[in-house]
């Protein structure tokens, strides 16, 4: 079967482990030229030579999301290598950003999880759109969360952050579709990896036995989805979201 990225230079924000690192893994397998980027540095180069070991052509570069300067910097030196086919909107805080009510949410906190989470995949896109223009028509896929379709409670910002991205998907389409750009978000449920290991197992649980198919999540349950958005295959479809999370919810 033929690969569907093949020859396609992809951008993973937060690539450096978990889902990130399983979709770039996916990615690349599939064929994918792979642009990887996260805050965490010596991360970040463990998985990119995991990666060029196996014989995969990959850019490792630390991009601050929090910080304009850095995705700024950090595409300019993306440019430098043409253009980009797809752009994955991976990277957000999801560690340490639950367990108290909307009442005693801490601002501090609300407002970091928000310049990460909904501005930082805003400005990644900004500025990845002429070379996502000039690969003749790219992808993007943001990332957003299941928590959003269904209220997850002690999770406010969270949860807010990822209603954004769903709304900003969906106008992101429509002002980027007369450039032949496709934009669409995948709204995953709690999945196993490093990012969610602080969530308590009653959380896991729950999920799990609330789900038509009975069992946990895992990154890879992700990955294609992901992929035939980023391909030809799905040249026709942008502004939607579409939840990946076993049955929890049905959008």
């Amino acid at each position: 079967m033929a690969q569907m990225l093949s020859g396609k230079r992809i951008l993973v924000t937060g690539a450096a482990r978990g889902l990130g690192r399983s979709v770039a893994e996916a990615a690349a397998a599939d064929g994918a030229r792979l642009v990887l980027s996260d805050i965490l540095a010596e991360e970040l180069e463990a998985t990119a030579q995991a990666l060029r070991s196996r014989g995969v052509e990959v850019e490792a570069l630390v991009i601050d999301q929090a910080d304009p300067a850095s995705i700024e910097a950090g595409l300019a030196r993306v440019a430098e290598g043409g253009p980009l086919d797809g752009l994955v909107n991976n990277a957000a805080i999801a560690t340490g950003v639950g367990g108290e009510t909307m009442m005693d949410y801490d601002m501090a906190l609300w407002d970091r999880v928000m310049t990460v989470n909904v501005r930082g995949p805003w400005l990644m896109t900004r500025a990845a759109v002429p070379l996502l223009e000039a690969a003749g028509g790219g992808r993007v896929v943001n990332l957003a969360s299941d928590t959003a379709l269904w209220g997850a409670p002690k999770l406010m910002a969270y949860v807010a952050s990822k209603g954004a991205v769903i709304s900003m998907t969906r106008a992101m389409a429509s002002e980027l579709g007369e450039r032949e750009i496709c934009v669409n978000a995948v709204a995953p449920g709690l999945t196993r990896c490093e990012a969610t290991e602080y969530v308590p197992q009653e959380r896991y649980d729950f999920y799990a036995q609330g789900r038509a198919l009975k069992r946990e999540q895992q990154p890879d349950d992700v990955d294609g989805t992901i992929l035939y958005l980023l391909s030809d295959w799905a040249k026709f479809v942008t502004g939607q979201v579409i939840p990946i999370n076993g049955g929890f919810v049905f959008n």
